[in-house]
């Protein structure tokens, strides 16, 4: 599906990309605004974006600063999700969208939840993917291992290996074209040829000044989300949500709505067919 490209100016300089999906018919109800995780990029929605348009809405994909086409940001101390959030809000600004359906994958998620607690009026309904109030230590400590390795592969199927060497058990049985997808969305080919990570390695930065000790809880970001329509989803597999943090979550919003993938860790692409049909019959209940 077509869509238009956007660089949006920040006042600190970095220039953030969108893409632009436009709604299949009149778009009446709100936009989605699909924001990606820590070390991916706006390619991620490359098949979500457009099965949710071809519902009636508008779609916006993001790139955070230092990811994907956005500009990198020459001080790292600036990745982090406050600023992703005020970047996030910018863009919707530049578009003209008062309010939007958040939809947020990992870091996503945060972001979402952050903003919700920043501009409560921005978030109309949320869609968290695979990331909750409490984040698991063996997930941080997987992410932590690999976030800002600045390996660069010879071609793409080279790279195509290694992601199906280091992710195969997120996404266990999946054939070399899902891999070849996969490794198309992450990576970006450099001026002499080889591929590399789409993401500026210094986001890792954020990983090694943070303290010891497990993340500090989100629930009191998540409760901001109380007022709105809520969807959560889970990998099966995932070691970043834990069923206990569901829980909680159901116990604090107990309209909230869940569905768990099979076969998944994370995080869910969002193409599978239960997270597909669970976000369009979330959407069909959402102005």
């Amino acid at each position: 599906m077509r869509f238009a490209e956007h660089r949006i100016a920040t006042p600190d300089g970095p220039r953030i990309y969108a893409r632009d999906y436009p709604a299949e018919g009149p778009a009446e109800r709100l936009p989605v605004l699909c924001l990606h995780g820590l070390t991916r990029n706006s390619a991620d929605f490359d098949a979500v974006a457009p099965a949710i348009a071809a519902l009636g809405r508008r779609v916006i994909a993001v790139d955070m600063r230092g990811r994907g086409r956005s500009d990198n940001d020459p001080d790292p101390a600036r990745y982090r999700a406050d600023v992703y959030v005020g970047d996030t809000l910018r863009v919707l600004d530049a578009l003209d969208i008062a309010r939007a359906v958040f939809l947020g994958t990992s870091m996503g998620g945060i972001i979402t939840m952050l903003a919700a607690t920043m501009a409560p009026g921005r978030v109309a309904a949320a869609i968290l993917n695979d990331i909750g109030t409490e984040i698991a230590p063996a997930g941080l400590a997987r992410i932590g291992a690999y976030v800002g390795k600045s390996t660069s592969f010879a071609s793409w199927d080279e790279m195509a290996v290694a992601a199906k060497a280091s992710q195969s058990a997120a996404f266990p049985g999946r054939d070399d074209e899902f891999w070849r997808v996969f490794t198309r969305r992450v990576g970006r080919e450099r001026s002499d040829g080889r591929i590399e990570f789409a993401y500026d390695p210094a986001i890792a930065q954020a990983f090694a000044a943070a303290p010891a000790g497990p993340p500090p809880g989100m629930m009191p970001l998540f409760l901001a989300l109380v007022p709105v329509p809520v969807l959560l989803i889970r990998g099966a597999l995932s070691d970043l949500l834990a069923p206990e943090t569901v829980a909680a979550m159901k116990l604090a919003k107990p309209d909230m709505d869940f569905a768990e993938v099979p076969e998944v860790g994370h995080a869910p692409t969002l193409e599978e067919p239960q997270a597909r049909q669970a976000i369009a019959d979330f959407l069909s209940r959402v102005a």
